[in-house]
């Protein structure tokens, strides 16, 4: 399996990161083109303490070239470009993984 992953750091203003996630960020990525299933994770804390994230999303796909495709699609563009902001601003993380199960 192949994922794209995306953690949200913790804001000032989390009613606005979270009605864009719920609103902008997992609408698209549930309409993305060969998604085979989603995780949301809703960070509590770390070990010994506060974590500075918030929620983590893992959007996955069969393999590379299935994720490929899913970015490279119109909902696939609206998502990178709706994220990218968040990105710029350095709040969030973002990255690609292979996946597998033992």
């Amino acid at each position: 399996m192949y994922k794209f992953v995306t953690i949200y750091r913790k804001v000032d203003d989390e009613h606005k990161l979270e009605d864009f996630f719920s609103g902008t960020h997992l609408p698209l990525a549930e309409s993305l083109p060969n998604l085979q299933r989603r995780e949301v994770s809703r960070i509590t804390r770390k070990p010994g303490g506060p974590s500075r994230y918030h929620l983590m999303l893992e959007l996955y796909f069969e393999d590379e070239m299935a994720f490929q495709t899913a970015v490279v699609s119109e909902t696939g563009v609206q998502l990178i470009q709706a994220l990218k902001p968040w990105a710029d601003a350095k709040l969030i993380t973002w990255f690609f993984a292979e996946s597998f199960a033992e």
